[in-house]
């Protein structure tokens, strides 16, 4: 598919919930489905929660159309589509949590229902490249998928961060399955996401006047989870990994830390690298467009190393590079306490 056929469907896509997005709020607000803030929140004001429901939709129904598009929802296109229908449902169960609160394991029961059923959807070659038995293979791509979904639940704690997030994902999955023949046909569906991505960003930029809510961080989850690993099982394993690093490597390093410290890890919290950072400075589009700049570097560092997937060093300075990355994007966060107060001293002065 060329260039301008993926521009059409990520602003066609940017647009629609730009515009689904305003009518959700309206009906949000209506009703009172308010995220109210407490002492695990990183916002100091009600705001309406739930605007997933637009971009789900959004995705979601793109996904089904461009499924039909190619083939009549017919092989690979039936593969698209049975996915786009579980994350529809995944993302409706969510919605019900967002209203009247589940039990974690209950939640937990439906995310391992619906990743079982999507393991049957990815492609037959193996995701970890041969390293495991099949059966090994595909249960430690539905504990890597699982994990995902939940990592991209935590992580949505601050206004723009999960837009930065799947977009960046989705722009990057894009760029690479153009510059890496034989990557799959995933660079139209990724682009859908990116587009919705942005396309909320409008709503959910700091100020953000509404929440994607565990419709949306878990259903966007879902999906790139599934693009993320059908990737891998094309070959290029490590722009798969490259592209989400940020967000793996705050929310498994907070989720040790935990653990670690004997804390109940399944519970609601604030302790993630970005909500310190979000706390120290006091304002959420500083953290956000930082995670912006690395993301951008991991996208890079994935493009380099989709194009020398056969070995040498380049795949080995991509992966530095993108650690790199997330290595000074974490120690900034780290910082920024020191960096707001000596910016407030230099103001007053």
């Amino acid at each position: 598919m060329s260039w301008s056929f993926h521009a059409v469907l990520g602003i066609a896509a940017a647009i629609v919930t730009v515009l689904a997005t305003g009518l959700v709020l309206r009906q949000l607000r209506a009703r009172a489905v308010l995220d109210l803030p407490n002492e695990r929140s990183s916002h100091d004001r009600a705001v309406p929660r739930g605007g997933g429901i637009a971009v789900m939709a959004v995705v979601a129904g793109g996904w089904a159309l461009l499924a039909w598009w190619r083939d009549g929802w017919r092989g690979d296109s039936f593969d698209l589509l049975a996915v786009a229908i579980l994350a529809a449902a995944l993302a409706a169960i969510s919605f019900l949590d967002d209203l009247r609160g589940m039990p974690a394991l209950q939640r937990l029961l439906w995310q391992t229902l619906a990743v079982a059923l999507g393991c049957l959807l990815l492609p037959e070659t193996p995701v970890f490249q041969g390293v495991l038995p099949p059966v090994a293979d595909r249960l430690a791509a539905g504990f890597c998928w699982l994990w995902f979904i939940n990592l991209f639940n935590f992580m949505d704690g601050i206004d723009g961060i999960t837009v930065v997030e799947a977009g960046t994902i989705g722009l990057g999955m894009t760029l690479v399955t153009a510059v890496a023949g034989g990557a799959g046909g995933f660079g139209a569906p990724a682009i859908i996401v990116a587009g919705a991505a942005i396309g909320f960003g409008f709503w959910n930029w700091h100020p953000a006047k509404i929440f994607l809510g565990d419709v949306g961080s878990v259903g966007l989850g879902f999906l790139l989870g599934w693009l993320l690993l059908s990737l891998a099982a094309s070959g290029h394993w490590l722009p798969a990994l490259l592209l989400p690093l940020y967000y793996l490597a705050d929310a498994t390093w907070t989720l040790l830390r935990r653990m670690l410290r004997g804390e109940k890890f399944w519970r609601a919290h604030r302790s993630h690298f970005y909500q310190h950072a979000a706390r120290r400075c006091g304002n959420h589009a500083k953290v956000s467009l930082r995670v912006l700049c690395a993301n951008l570097v991991l996208i890079a560092a994935a493009l380099w190393a989709a194009q020398h997937k056969d070995g040498g060093l380049a795949p080995v300075l991509a992966a530095a590079l993108g650690a790199m990355a997330v290595a000074i994007l974490l120690y900034s966060f780290v910082t920024m306490k020191e960096q707001a107060k000596r910016l407030d001293e230099a103001n007053q002065s």
